[in-house]
């Protein structure tokens, strides 16, 4: 790298109090969930563009998770796979005139702290956290020949991966999935951002599922990603969605290794702090 071509920014001092300080990140996740991942960016000093590229609503009918909570006593497992299955899970338990109780002779899984943490608000305690927070990380920690014969429930997003139901039905478990909630696409206007990333006032983007990749480059027209990028570093939250953004025309740039919003920041600094160390150093600027 010249010297020529260092950006000023690269050559201050990285901060490590505010280490995401003067950058610019896009947080593409549901408005209700982006909290987290908005508080730990601002709180390490990086100023957040807020673009919901998701928007949670209601199934059309809620008819096949009444009927599953009203049996709720006869599975063996539940299984939450997104902490956004969990709200419509529990409300509709509350309207059955049924408690947590009535889950507590259930074995209980949830993909990640978040959605555990939800479900202990409740009084639910998952028993099943995975070190991977993904369908298959899941499947890493069950037995094959201990799900035969189990009837599991997961009630989860209308449009979602098969890899477990269909994994678990192959170990000889009855698997019922029923939909708690869809997603669609938010009206948005995403001009202001467009001529951002076209002025290349944008640092970063962040994706923290597929289905906010899918949906950004829907909001843009479906355009090639990297043409509506422009060369914005772009942060994927796990390897699936890094996948959903190379198919999509992009480059995923940072891939978190821990799969939540925490990991997705640690990522994004660890990304910045070695950017500034390789500038400095072709500079002859030494860190302190």
């Amino acid at each position: 790298m010249s010297n020529q071509s260092i950006k000023q920014s690269d050559l201050e001092v990285f901060d490590p109090e505010k280490p995401l300080t003067g950058k610019k990140i896009v947080v593409t996740r549901a408005g209700a969930q982006a909290y987290g991942l908005v508080e730990q960016i601002e709180r390490a000093g990086g100023a957040v563009i807020e673009l919901p590229t998701i928007e949670i609503q209601p199934p059309e009918s809620f008819a096949e998770l009444d009927t599953a909570i009203k049996q709720i006593e006869e599975y063996d497992w539940l299984l939450f796979t997104s902490v956004n299955s969990v709200a419509p899970f529990l409300a509709r338990l509350r309207l059955a005139g049924k408690t947590a109780a009535s889950v507590r002779g259930l074995k209980i899984g949830a993909i990640g702290p978040e959605t555990a943490k939800r479900l202990a608000s409740a009084g639910i305690t998952a028993s099943l956290v995975p070190q991977r927070y993904q369908a298959e990380g899941i499947l890493e920690a069950l037995q094959p020949d201990a799900m035969k014969r189990n009837r599991v429930l997961i009630p989860r997003a209308a449009e979602a991966r098969e890899i477990l139901p269909e994994t678990l039905r192959g170990w000889g478990a009855t698997v019922d999935v029923v939909i708690a909630y869809r997603t669609a696409l938010p009206n948005a206007d995403v001009a202001p951002l467009a001529e951002r990333l076209r002025q290349g006032k944008v640092d970063v983007i962040t994706f923290t599922s597929s289905s906010t990749v899918k949906n950004f480059v829907r909001l843009f027209g479906g355009q090639n990603l990297a043409e509506v990028a422009f060369g914005c570093v772009i942060a994927c939250i796990g390897p699936i969605t890094a996948r959903t953004v190379e198919e999509a025309g992009g480059r995923p740039d940072i891939i978190a290794d821990e799969f939540t919003t925490t990991g997705l920041t640690r990522a994004i600094v660890a990304h910045f702090r070695a950017k500034s160390q390789m500038a400095n150093k072709a500079s002859g600027v030494q860190d302190i």
